[in-house]
């Protein structure tokens, strides 16, 4: 079955991906043959994967976790999918104007 997961590696940062067969997928992200990001940053850990039934379902939800910011990312790692919209809101300084 297709899945969308996460990966947290060795300097904190968070790697999104998408594949059809998880377990080959993270053996070869552990073995620095996954992706050139995560190579570099070695050892990776799972922290957190979603079941598709079909890719495109998949790699969609791949592309979107990838466009958010890191706390969006992290409250989805935690399961508090209630505080994703409200990280969804973009916040903007109004410039002080003296």
């Amino acid at each position: 079955m297709p899945w969308m997961y996460i990966l947290e590696c060795a300097d904190g940062s968070y790697y999104v991906g998408s594949t059809k067969d998880l377990e080959r997928r993270i053996v070869e992200h552990q073995t620095g043959l996954g992706a050139k990001y995560t190579s570099r940053r070695l050892p990776v850990k799972l922290v957190y994967g979603e079941e598709y039934d079909r890719v495109a379902d998949a790699y969609f939800r791949e592309k979107q976790v990838q466009g958010w910011g890191r706390a969006k990312r992290e409250a989805l790692i935690n399961g508090e999918c209630e505080s994703l919209p409200a990280l969804a809101k973009k916040k903007f300084v109004k410039p002080v104007v003296e």
